[in-house]
């Protein structure tokens, strides 16, 4: 479950476009000018010298960020299924402040795909598919968990993430 929140923090933070916690940095976009084909999403130069950031494809608008937020305050789970997840909202900062592992794992697994719905297709549907990868891995079976067949989503988790990075990097 670490390794999902790790992945999920990672996918929430860059998709909000969160200054402090993205992954879609400086140092990021300007390895796009060096691997990939994607010249609208390399740095820019202004007039003043310093650099700009175009606006990526894989992030959300300041309104839909906040249809986001909104909808998560006022997101009830049933009793013991998870965590009160609209006390996690931090609004100022547009943070989701003292998610426990487990709260990132119903995140992730059910409320991913929903909360991010607004993003182009194109975007969408592998992080839906990263999502169904993370529920399907484990699963609950008489009481404890059992791996699933490695093989078999070995070879998917690599087609999802080939998706990933056509999709986004290589349009």
């Amino acid at each position: 479950m670490h390794i999902e929140k790790n992945v999920f923090d990672n996918v929430f933070y860059t998709v909000m476009d969160n200054k402090d916690k993205t992954k879609d940095n400086l140092k990021a976009r300007q390895d796009l000018g060096v691997y990939c084909r994607q010249s609208e999403l390399e740095l820019k130069a202004l007039q003043n010298g310093k650099l700009a950031k175009p606006k990526a494809n894989f992030t959300l608008t300041m309104e839909q960020r906040r249809e986001i937020y909104f909808w998560l305050e006022g997101l009830k789970m049933s009793n013991g299924y998870a965590s009160n997840i609209a006390r996690c909202v931090g609004m100022n900062g547009g943070k989701l402040v003292g998610m426990k592992s487990h709260d990132c794992h119903v995140f992730m697994e059910r409320l991913l795909p929903i909360a991010f719905s607004a993003l182009p297709e194109s975007i969408w549907k592998p992080i839906t598919e990263l999502c169904h990868f993370f529920r399907d891995v484990l699963y609950r079976s008489a009481r404890r968990y059992v791996v699933v067949d490695g093989d078999k989503y070995f070879s998917h988790i690599v087609q999802v993430r080939m998706n990933i990075s056509t999709r986004i990097f290589f349009m």
